[in-house]
């Protein structure tokens, strides 16, 4: 065929364990709660910023080395980003990626996170804590959007390489990474349920 694929965007989606383990996800959402509680400088940043959400972002983002659910949780997901590095043909050389930033997210109804990206990073990601039902899907941005110009619009029912946005849904116990420079967002929360996740980088070192 005189057409082929170049210059993929890759996604990786997988359950973070093999079998579901409730009390690890029960341990997780409990911490949770308990960061949400004691971090008063995230919470007054989050009125201020963030309305009818949390996030631990911008106060508290190295829970992977002071909780020990954390720590665990960051081991199991050290071995899907290696996996999706392998996928993407890295070459760390003597370095090695590791975990820099994980920070927790809630989001409430009406909850907006919006479109941006991870710089400075090199694989990002989320871990889904809870998504009760109507728990709003993280969408992904072509990269290069910015460049199509006057570029017709795409067919309905395109191919998937020739999408210029997708959208996965969120569930519980699932892991969604990415390439940090590829722009995502979070539509409004539509759900009557708290959307709590675990957002992280890894840097190469």
């Amino acid at each position: 065929m005189p057409t082929r694929r170049w210059f993929p965007t890759l996604i990786y989606d997988a359950p973070l364990l093999p079998r579901a383990d409730g009390a690890f996800v029960r341990a997780l959402l409990e911490d949770c709660g308990k960061i949400r509680a004691h971090d008063k400088a995230g919470a007054r940043w989050c009125k201020q910023n963030y309305p009818a959400g949390y996030t631990s972002y911008g106060s508290m983002t190295n829970l992977h080395r002071t909780f020990s659910t954390f720590i665990d949780l960051e081991k199991q997901i050290r071995r899907h980003v290696m996996r999706f590095a392998r996928r993407l043909d890295m070459d760390l050389g003597q370095g090695r990626l590791a975990m820099t930033d994980c920070w927790v997210n809630m989001m409430s109804r009406h909850a907006v996170h919006a479109l941006h990206l991870h710089p400075l990073s090199v694989i990002s990601g989320t871990y889904y804590v809870s998504t009760p039902p109507g728990s709003s899907r993280i969408r992904f941005e072509d990269p290069r959007l910015d460049k199509f110009m006057g570029a017709p619009p795409k067919r309905t029912g395109a191919r998937d390489e020739n999408r210029q946005q997708v959208a996965y849904d969120v569930e519980a116990g699932k892991v969604i990474l990415f390439e940090s420079w590829l722009r995502h967002e979070v539509a409004a929360q539509r759900g009557a349920g708290q959307r709590v996740s675990i957002s992280f980088n890894y840097d190469w070192r």
